[in-house]
Parts: C-alpha cells; structure tokens; sequence
C-alpha cells in the first residue's frame, strides 16, 4: 500500500476527525457528522464524505467550536503530537478568548462574586455588623 498522504487515496470525514483526535470514537464523529456539528463551507457534511487537501471543515465538539484546514490526509490514529501535523487550526480568536475566559471563571473551584452562599469569612462579618 502507498503512504498517507497520497493524492488519489480516499478517507471519510469520520475517520479523518477520529484519527486527528477532535473525537474520542469514530463512532462519535460519525453521530457529529449525522447530527450536523460538521460543517463545510456553511453545508452539513455526510460521515461518508471524501476529505481533500485543502478543505476546510467547521466542527462543533462538546468542549469547543473548531475550524480545521487538511494539512494531508490520515488514515490511522495516532499519538497527539503526530496527529497535530496533518490540520490547521484556524479557529477565531474569539471562540478562543471565549474559552479562556470560561476556564478562567469555571475551573478554579471558586465561586464567582455574589453568587451562592456566603463564605465562612462573609458570615463572620455578617455576625460582627449583627451584634
């Protein structure tokens, strides 16, 4: 058999975004791709549907909002590192603050200002202004 990137090879969307690691399955690629969270050029893709070099795809995962150009074509998956080598991120830069700043507000096991019960610091004051 010839190499990966091969011109006239085929390769299916699916596999393409399994073996690329934007999804964990290829079976969850393929209900992305059913469920139309992949995009190309605006139109819903098939999970059949032949990638090219050169395509640029639009693909909602349930972490974030992608845009990817084909670098070359890949047919097996593979480790982080490689698989990085064959797409171009070309996401928005808003999408991506857009994800920073919800990092920032989530994941730091404190709650937001104002929000939720009072801190074990705030009943203290409530206490001292009470007596």
């Amino acid at each position: 058999m010839s190499s990966n990137t091969d011109k006239n090879e085929k390769l299916r969307i699916d596999k393409y975004l399994w073996s690329i690691r934007l999804f964990k399955t290829r079976s969850q690629a393929a209900a992305a791709c059913d469920s139309g969270k992949v995009k190309c050029n605006g139109d819903q893709v098939k999970a059949s549907r032949q990638v090219h070099v050169g395509d640029e795809y639009e693909v909602k995962t349930e972490a974030r909002r992608w845009r990817v150009k084909v670098a070359a074509l890949l047919h097996n998956r593979v480790q982080y590192a490689e698989a990085i080598k064959y797409y171009i991120d070309i996401t928005p830069a808003e999408e991506l603050e857009r994800l920073q700043f919800q990092a920032s507000s989530f994941h730091t096991g404190k709650r937001l200002s104002k929000i939720g019960r009072p801190t074990k610091k705030d009943r203290r004051d409530l206490d001292d202004y009470m007596e």
